[in-house]
C-alpha cells in the first residue's frame, strides 16, 4: 500500500511539473519577475500593457530623443538598425510580444512538438507566436539573423499577423512572399531580408522571453517603435516618461526653429536656453496650445525640470 501511494504521488509530481515548468511559454509570474518594476494594467499572460494613446503619440516622435532620454537612465542597448521593411515610410508601433527561435536539434523539436499537442496547439511554431498576438501587439522575433530557409512567414501567416494586431513585425529573421506582404492591409513590418525559400531547420524555444535583437534587449510589453532608420525598444515603466520627454524636445526645436528663421536666435542656433528663453518658449506654447499631446501639468513640470541644475558629466541632445 505505502509503495503504491509513493507510485502515485511522484506520478502526480511529474505531471504538475511538467505543467508548471512548461518550455515555451512562461508562467506570468517569470514574466512578473523580469518587468517588477512596472505597476500599471497587465495582459492576462502577465505582459505589462502599455497605454494605447503612447502607441499612437509615439509615431510623432523621433528615435534620436527617445533614446537620449534611456541612455540618461542607463538603458543603452535599446537600438537596432540595419533592417528592410515593407513600408519603410511608414512608421509603427506597439507592444512586444516576443519569441526566440533557435537552429533545429532533433531530441530539442520533438520536445518543442510534444507540448503543442498537450496544449492543443496547431500548425508550425511559428503560428503559435500569431496566435498569441493580442490588438496593437508587435510580433519581435530573434531569429538569429537568418534569411535562407529563414522566412518566419509568407502571405498567409502575414495576414494572420495584420488580423491579430493591426500593426507589425520586428524579425531579426528573414520573409518571404515580400511582395504579396505589402498589399496587406494594416500591415508592416521590418526584417533581415527576404529570400523565396521555405521556413525550415528552426524551431522555437519561447515565447514571451528576453530576447536579444542585434544590439538590442528586448523584454515582453516593451514599447516598441520603429521608424525608416531603425527600431528602438522602450521598457513599458519608461514609456510614458520617454515619449513625454521626446515631445518635450520636439516642442523646444520647433520653437527654437522659428527663432532661426526669424533670425532672433543670435549665435545659439541649438541652445541658450536661459530664464528668459523658457518663459518665451512657455508663451509661445500658450498662443500654440494644439502642439501640446500631453497636459499643461505635464508641459510645465517638463519646463521645470529642464531648468534645474544638471549633474556634471551628462548632458542632453539639443540639435
Amino acid at each position: 500500500m505505502r509503495r503504491s501511494l509513493l507510485t502515485v504521488l511522484t506520478a502526480c509530481l511529474a505531471f504538475g511539473s511538467s505543467l508548471a515548468f512548461a518550455q515555451i511559454k512562461p508562467n506570468k509570474d517569470q514574466i512578473l519577475f523580469y518587468t517588477a518594476d512596472w505597476k500599471g494594467e497587465r495582459f492576462p499572460d502577465g505582459r505589462p500593457k502599455v497605454a494605447d494613446n503612447l502607441l499612437t503619440r509615439a509615431l510623432d516622435v523621433s528615435i534620436e530623443d527617445v533614446w537620449d532620454f534611456l541612455r540618461g537612465q542607463g538603458y543603452v542597448n535599446q537600438f537596432e538598425a540595419g533592417w528592410q521593411a515593407l513600408h519603410a515610410d511608414k512608421p509603427f508601433a506597439g507592444r512586444a510580444l516576443t519569441a526566440q527561435f533557435m537552429p533545429r536539434r532533433p531530441d530539442m523539436a520533438a520536445a518543442v512538438a510534444a507540448e503543442g499537442r498537450a496544449e492543443g496547439r496547431v500548425s508550425g511554431t511559428n503560428s503559435w507566436v500569431i496566435n498569441e498576438l493580442k490588438m496593437g501587439d508587435t510580433m519581435v522575433c530573434d531569429g538569429y539573423g537568418k534569411v535562407v530557409e529563414g522566412t518566419l512567414i509568407g502571405s498567409n501567416l502575414g495576414s494572420g499577423i495584420a488580423a491579430h494586431t493591426h500593426s507589425g513585425f520586428i524579425f531579426d529573421a528573414g520573409i518571404r512572399d515580400a511582395e504579396e506582404n505589402r498589399e496587406i492591409a494594416g500591415l508592416n513590418g521590418f526584417y533581415r531580408g527576404y529570400d523565396p525559400s521555405a521556413w525550415a531547420q528552426m524551431q522555437l524555444t519561447g515565447i514571451n522571453v528576453p530576447v536579444r535583437i542585434g544590439r538590442a534587449v528586448v523584454l515582453p510589453g516593451d514599447l516598441v517603435l520603429a521608424k525608416q532608420d531603425g527600431v528602438i525598444f522602450i521598457p513599458a515603466v519608461l514609456a510614458a516618461q520617454a515619449i513625454g520627454k521626446a515631445e518635450f524636445t520636439n516642442l523646444q526645436d520647433a520653437f527654437n526653429f522659428e527663432l532661426n528663421r526669424a533670425g532672433t536666435n543670435g549665435a545659439e542656433f541649438e541652445g541658450g536656453w536661459t530664464a528668459q528663453k523658457f518663459a518665451a518658449f512657455t508663451k509661445w506654447i500658450d498662443a500654440h496650445p494644439d502642439k501640446l499631446k500631453m497636459t499643461r501639468a505635464e508641459f510645465d513640470e517638463l519646463v521645470a525640470q529642464a531648468q534645474r541644475p544638471r549633474p556634471t558629466g551628462g548632458g542632453r541632445r539639443n540639435q
